[in-house]
Formats: structure tokens, sequence, C-alpha cells
């Protein structure tokens, strides 16, 4: 009756198939599907089918995939109640969708709508979005949709939100594990009180929200603002219903696949497919940084993930307990300096830009009315603390004014307006700061000039003149009058602060060295650790290293870059003030026999994982895109979660997007690590982190050096070549079937990152897909260079090497 064609996924998969699949599209009343049947929509992207996730258990599930990426399930039908064996079967039965065992048991069923009419000839169809409907053939009434019953995945034509009066709601839930796809503890709702903004909840706790809604985006997300040329963001507000939802804009030629994923860690990603590579890329990602966690500064306290500490007070407020604020305890929030007076005409407001708007679940909206009429009415009201348009196109309209504690504010690049109440005495003291700014910047450079004069004047007289001038040189150009970086913002440490925080910076503080310094704890005064990286003053090549770090990674936000806190530029001395991270260096875990016991496969993954982020952000998603050059076990920090965390910039290079390789006439970095284009003949590219981070990989799998006398790659490559991979990872993993799967895996990707022509190596977003989907199938890896002994190199270029000491 239907045209059937076989297809045979591999079976090595950890997500199995093995399915026939229809060219129709539909399923009648008088048939049923089996387990190795599928429909498929009728522009073939989707599939509906059975899967069994791993081939090590038997519980088996019907859901919706994608043809091209079968691996990637976005819709399951019986999350919760997986099915024992492949004998069963789906079917229509009075009208309802049925699962039924190989007993003859209901496994799951669809709802029923009895408000519907009598089903005369019901039947089930998988649309091109990725929709299944349950209608009836005669009226095209719809009695069930998947669309209704989100999984962790959001599609293009879904809706997330609630039906006000039935109180059904609409909303996204994470899968308990990669391999479990019953509900985890992440959900992703809309609020509905106050303005729409989304939530993403941890259990009963809220992780994260949106921001509020502002008539073309939410606030929290600016973002979305770059893809309204492709894509339509809709909110439904009415008294019957509260959603949202994303269209494709109407005249969009091929738009490819979509989809928003809410991941088991908390984690929401959006990710397109590339059908020239095929390949999954991330575009998008929410929570970001540390500000992205809920009520992070408490009340009137913002938050920005740039700033040393990360919360401030809103202006006309101060931290209301100073102590704690300085112990970075921010949750107690901040006060007014000087209390609202409603009589007469004492107060004013004071415009705050570029905010995430403030929680809105306790404030007043009307979209009805012009932002003047809000701002008269916020005037009048003597419990209004602040105000907003609710709706920012077409310059602004419609008010949304707080009553309460004002929370969750964040500073983000191209925020909202935000418009706050303060005392005429807090305005004037804002006024008077402005004038303290300008008759700074009008005085500075009288002074500046003296103080260089000065200096110069010393540095006649000092032996070491060159690097002395060389330090004149950085205050001269890239001090500003706030006593940071030109360009970075980055906040400036005075060296009795350091002093004071390393002891003096006493051998008892010390982390470890690298090539260009040491590295020492330190304790600030309110009880933030820092990492305090001391430059060599024996180091000629210490300055332009520190300038390269400051200017790259001083706006760079990821969780797996070590986050740098400032620096101290004074006297002789050239510091850099990171994160301070507890657990040192990969290398000190993965090269100790005992140590490395503490890391079992599940922690050795999640750090491949986090550095493949890492430098995907650095080479494609960062504002700058960087090649580290330095990739290295030593220059993995680790926090007090084992989170990886890249460091040590100094010799980092930026680079144009359609750039493919830089002649650098000097090779710096780390032998063991330095791919051979760029040991002998100077030429860097992504590709060369590629090969650095192929190395690492297999470090990590293995505990081994890839140094001295032992040519890690050549012993991989001869143990996969011979089907010994196991001999090659490090004995304190464990042998499951599971992990061994893993472990093939990653070596087949460590071996395709260490080819000897850079134009094999995958790109790092390549990378990302193969170590995170199971079922990719992976290209054979040609032969590394066998030998880092056998590199020579070229005499025009100059060659420093490190050694691979912690920094």
């Amino acid at each position: 009756m239907w045209d059937r064609t076989s297809r045979l996924f591999d079976t090595a998969l950890l997500f199995s198939l093995l399915s026939v699949s229809y060219s129709f599209d539909t399923l009648k009343q008088t048939e049923t599907l089996a387990n190795g049947q599928t429909l498929v929509s009728l522009n073939s992207d989707f599939e509906l089918g059975f899967f069994n996730r791993s081939t090590s258990t038997t519980k088996w599930y019907i859901g919706i995939w994608y043809t091209v990426s079968p691996e990637i399930v976005v819709w399951v039908a019986n999350h919760e109640n997986p099915l024992n064996d492949s004998s069963s079967t789906l079917s229509i039965s009075k009208g309802t969708l049925v699962l039924i065992d190989s007993l003859q048991n209901i496994i799951w069923s669809s709802s029923v709508n009895l408000s519907k009419p009598k089903i005369l000839d019901p039947i089930l169809k998988l649309h091109d979005s990725g929709n299944l409907v349950l209608k009836d053939q005669n009226n095209d009434d719809i009695l069930w949709q998947s669309f209704d019953y989100p999984s962790n995945t959001f599609l293009l034509g879904m809706k997330i939100g609630k039906d006000l009066t039935t109180g059904f709601e609409w909303y996204m839930s994470s899968w308990k594990s990669s391999d479990d796809p019953s509900k985890g503890n992440y959900y992703y709702k809309m609020n509905t009180i106050g303005q729409p903004e989304m939530v993403l909840w941890d259990g009963d706790r809220i992780k994260f929200k949106t921001g509020a809604w502002v008539g073309v985006r939410f606030s929290g997300l600016p973002d979305m603002k770059t893809y309204t040329n492709t894509l339509q963001f809709i909110v439904v507000s009415t008294s019957k219903e509260v959603n949202f939802s994303i269209e494709a804009n109407k005249g969009v030629p091929n738009l490819p696949l979509s989809r928003i994923v809410l991941y088991e860690t908390g984690v929401i990603k959006c990710m397109v497919w590339g059908q020239d590579k095929k390949n999954w890329y991330e575009f998008s990602s929410w929570p970001n940084d540390m500000c992205d966690n809920y009520d992070k500064c408490g009340p009137f306290g913002t938050c920005n993930s740039i700033d040393v500490p990360i919360c401030k007070c809103l202006p006309g407020f101060h931290p209301k307990s100073p102590i704690e604020w300085s112990m970075r305890n921010f949750s107690g929030g901040c006060e007014r300096k000087t209390p609202l007076n409603c009589q007469g005409h004492s107060n004013g407001f004071k415009l705050v830009k570029s905010v995430k708007l403030p929680d809105t679940e306790n404030a007043m909206v009307d979209a009805s009315i012009i932002i003047e009429e809000c701002k008269r009415r916020c005037s009048l009201n003597c419990s209004c603390l602040a105000y907003s348009p609710s709706d920012i196109s077409g310059g602004g309209s419609g008010c949304i004014m707080w009553g309460h504690n004002l929370i969750d504010i964040k500073y983000i690049e191209g925020g909202q307006d935000l418009y706050l109440k303060l005392d005429k005495s807090d305005l004037d003291a804002t006024g008077m700061k402005k004038m303290q700014v300008i008759i700074g910047i009008i005085v500075m450079p009288t002074v500046l000039l003296l103080a260089l004069l000065t200096v110069y004047c010393i540095c006649l007289r000092q032996r070491r003149r060159k690097t002395a001038c060389a330090d004149l040189g950085i205050d001269k150009r890239n001090y500003n009058e706030s006593g940071s970086l030109h360009n970075t913002e980055l906040p400036i440490f005075d060296l009795e602060t350091v002093i004071a925080a390393t002891a003096n910076f006493s051998d008892a503080n010390k982390l470890g060295h690298g090539g260009f310094g040491i590295v020492y704890k330190g304790v600030l005064s309110g009880g933030e650790e820092i990492a305090v990286k001391r430059l060599s003053k024996d180091s000629s090549q210490g300055l332009n290293e520190f300038m390269n770090e400051v200017m790259l990674i001083a706006k760079l936000q990821h969780r797996n870059l070590v986050r740098l806190l400032g620096c101290c530029i004074q006297r002789s001395e050239r510091m850099l003030i990171y994160e301070f991270m507890p657990n040192k260096s990969l290398d000190f875990f993965i090269f100790d026999k005992v140590r490395g016991e503490l890391l079992n496969w599940r922690t050795r993954l999640e750090i491949i994982t986090g550095i493949s982020r890492g430098m995907l952000y650095l080479h494609q998603d960062s504002r700058f895109n960087i090649i580290h050059r330095d990739l290295k076990a030593a220059n993995i920090l680790l926090d007090g979660e084992m989170t990886p965390k890249i460091s040590d910039f100094g010799l980092a290079r930026s680079f144009e997007r359609d750039q493919n390789e830089i002649d650098t006439g000097r090779v710096v970095g780390t032998r063991g690590y330095m791919s051979p284009e760029y040991a002998m003949k100077g030429k860097i590219s992504v590709k060369s982190d590629v090969y650095s981070f192929g190395v690492l990989l297999l470090e990590i799998i293995s505990g081994k050096r890839n140094q001295g006398n032992h040519d890690l790659l050549a012993y991989a490559w001869e143990l996969r070549q011979d089907g010994r991979i196991r001999q090659l990872v490090d004995e304190a993993i464990d042998s499951s079937t599971t992990v061994a799967s893993d472990l093939v895996r990653f070596v087949h990707v460590g071996l395709l990152c260490v080819q000897e022509c850079a134009d094999d190596r995958p790109t790092m977003s390549t990378v990302v897909s193969m170590l995170s989907n199971e079922g990719m199938t992976l290209p054979e890896p040609k032969i590394p260079v066998l030998s880092s002994k056998s590199q020579s190199f070229s005499s025009p270029i100059e060659l420093t090497l490190t050694g691979i000491e912690g920094r």
C-alpha cells in the first residue's frame, strides 16, 4: 500500500535507528506504524519513528528528528515512559493517538479534546514545520498536535506561553541527560504577570530572565535585533492568552533549518544547520555570564560582568551593607542616599542608559499612553520609583512604572533607557560629578605634562632607560582620566594593593611560573582571591606580551576563558590581575598518577568540551577573532568546579574573518603543541590552534605528555591503526561500554586535528559538533607528523620555545 524504502544507519552510533521510511507523511486510522517504519514530512526535513538513544539499553521511544541529522531529536512522545522492547506500534484509536507495546499495553496516548464534535475520519500528519498533527480529515479540525507539548527543542511556529482561561501552559523542559529524554531540572516558560518575559527555571528557583518584552525584543537579549531581517518575533498578550513565537519573515528564501535547545546543563542555544559542511552551528546562547544570574546584585544594584566588582549601585544609591558589599556579598543590594520627598517638586529623573530593564512582575503596565504621559504619571505617583517605555519601536511608547524594589538590572550593550526617580539633591550631586570630570579633563593635560617631564628626567638617570621609557609610553598613550586603560576600561590596581594582597610577593603565595614571569596568589582587603601574574623585569619580550594580553582579552566574556580583572603598571612593575583558580592548571592533574585519579572520564569529557567551546568563541564568536598560539595543558586553569578556563593570551593574535593565515616572522610557543606549518615557516591560522587542541585532547585521554622522547601522536596513530586504542587511555579512566565508545570517537577527533596539512584539519566549530554529536560520521584522518624531533626550522624565522610550566 505504501511505497517503502530502507534506510540503515551506522550501528556504531549511540543513537541507533533501523528504519523503513514511507514516501507519505500521513498515517490513517486503518494503519499502524511499527518499529522500523517512519513517516517523512513532504519536504523531507522531518521524520517520525521509533528510536533507541543508546545501544547499551533497551529503552525505546517514538519521536521526531531531522532527516539530515537523525541524532537530533526535536520531540519525544513517551519521554517519561520508554518502551522495553522494539515490538511496538503507533496507531489511531477512537480519535486518539496511542502507543502500544508487545503486550498490547497502552504506553502513551495523546490527549482528547472533548469540546470537538464527533470525529469521523481522523488522520495523523507530519508537517514540514516538524509539527505532528492529529486532525479530522473532513473538516481539518485539529484534535491534537505535538507543538502543544514541546520537549527540549523550540521550532519555528511553536509557542511558549499560557492559556489564561484554562491554565494550560506551553513550555520547554530539558532532558535529564543526553541519552535520557525524561524531564530534567530546567524549564523555560513565559512569565505572564507584568510585562511578558521568558524565564529559565532551575527546579523551583529562577535562574535567568530575559527581561521585559519591549515591542521588538526582550530587553535583556539585544542580539535579537540582529535577526529581524530573517525572523519575526511575536508576543501575543490578551485577556485570554499570552505567548511568544518565532516565524520566518515572508519572502525570505531558503531559510536554513534552525532550532532552540534547552540543554540538560541549563544553557539555551540557538543552532542553525550548515548545508555545505553538514553540521550544526551555534549562533546565540544564554545565560552568558555571572550577571545573567537572576537578581545577582540585589535591590537597586546593577551588574556588569567586566567591572570589578561586578555589582554597583544605581545613581543616588549606596550599598545597604558596606561590609558585606566589600566581601562580595551583594544580595542585600543598595538603598537610597536621600529618601524621596513626595511633597512639592523636590524629585526628578536620572536617565540610566543601556540596561536590561528591572523585573516587571510587580510593575504597572499601560501600553496605550505616550512616554510623556508615563513620565507625568510617575512624577505624580509617590510610590513610582522609575519608568520606561513598554514598546521601543517607532521612537518609544507605552509605559512601565515600577513601584517596588528594582532588581535584576544588568548593563548591556544596546540595552534600554530607564528613568530613575531621585531626590533633586542626588541629581545635583550627579551633575557636580560631571563638572568635576570636565574640570579634570581640562586640568589633566598640564598635570600629565609635568609628570611626564619628571619621569623623563628619572629615565635619564636610569641604567635601564629603554625599559623605563617603554613604561612611560604606556602611561602616556593608554591611560584615561578614570584610571583605566584606553579602549579597554580595564581597572588599574595600585602597587601597594597588590603588594598587600600577595604578602609582598611571598614565595608561599607562588602558584607557578612561565616564560614571562611568576604567578602569585593574592587576597584583596575585601576577601576576594586573585591571581597576580608578575612579568619578569629581565624579559625583553614582557612589555609586548603584556599589552597584547590587555588589549585582546579585557572585554572577552566566556565561561571557558579566564577573566582578566585588571592590571598594575607602576614603577618598573607590569602585572596582570586575574580571577583565582583554586584547582591550578590542567597539567597539575593529568600528568600526575595520583592526582590524575581524581579526573574520571565524565570530568575529562567536560574539560575537553569546555576547552573546545572556549576556542570556538575565540575563533568565531568573540569581537576580535583570536588565534591563541600557545594552547597547552599548563594554560588551562580549573576553577572550584573543575570548569576549564583558557588563559595566557600574551602570544595571541587577532585576525580578520577573511584572513586564511598570518606570517609571523617569529615562532613563539611550546614544542610539542606547535603545528608543522607554524614551527617550520612561522605561518599561523585558526588551524594552528586546532592542531594544539588535538595534541591537548590526546594528552587528556592518555595522561601522557607529547614531548621529549615520547611522541604521543605517533603512539596514538599506531594504536588506532592496530585497533588497540584502549592501550592509549589513562588507567584512571574506567572502561565501560559507553566510555569506550566515547574514547574511540575522541581519539579519532584528536587525530583529525593533528593532521600534517592545515587544510585537512577541521575548524573548531566542526570539532565542537564532532565531540557533541555521537551519531556524526567522521572522515578518516591522515597520518600526522610522526616525530616532533624531526621538525626543522627555516633560518629566516626567529624561534622562541617555552617550557610547559603553569603561568
